[in-house]
């Protein structure tokens, strides 16, 4: 059994359901790879996408890592304390808006291809002398 998938079989009733389904989603995804980091499921192909989150209420957290670049039509995710990573609870598999949760997906997913990832800049950016 695959380690994310051995993760989720520890969990009971909808936050298993939840993360059995994003497990699916996601690792259907061309490129994509599942792998347990820092204790919980992380799914990445470049650079990080998204990961799942339990939590103690009993919900699951869909987060991404660069949720401050998507477009976040839907409104859907919600930054909370964080500068980068955008997420989104879900408490029933039911609870999940299904289109709009793969749009957000495919978007992270396009990110991931098209736009180099790099930390730094976003927290080392050098102030834009010329407007001052």
């Amino acid at each position: 059994m695959h380690p994310v998938e051995s993760f989720i079989y520890k969990y009971e009733g909808q936050q298993k359901e939840i993360m059995l389904y994003f497990y699916n989603v996601l690792s259907g995804q061309p490129g994509i790879i599942a792998k347990i980091a820092f204790g919980i499921p992380f799914f990445n192909r470049k650079t990080w996408i998204c990961y799942l989150n339990p939590k103690k209420n009993g919900g699951i957290e869909l987060a991404f890592t660069r949720g401050n670049e998507l477009s976040n039509h839907s409104g859907l995710l919600k930054a909370g304390n964080r500068k980068l990573v955008r997420g989104v609870v879900f408490n029933t598999l039911k609870d999940i808006p299904f289109d709009e949760i793969n749009e957000i997906i495919q978007e992270a997913l396009l990110l991931d291809e098209k736009v180099p990832y790099h930390i730094k800049d976003i927290f080392f950016k050098k102030p834009d002398t010329e407007s001052l």
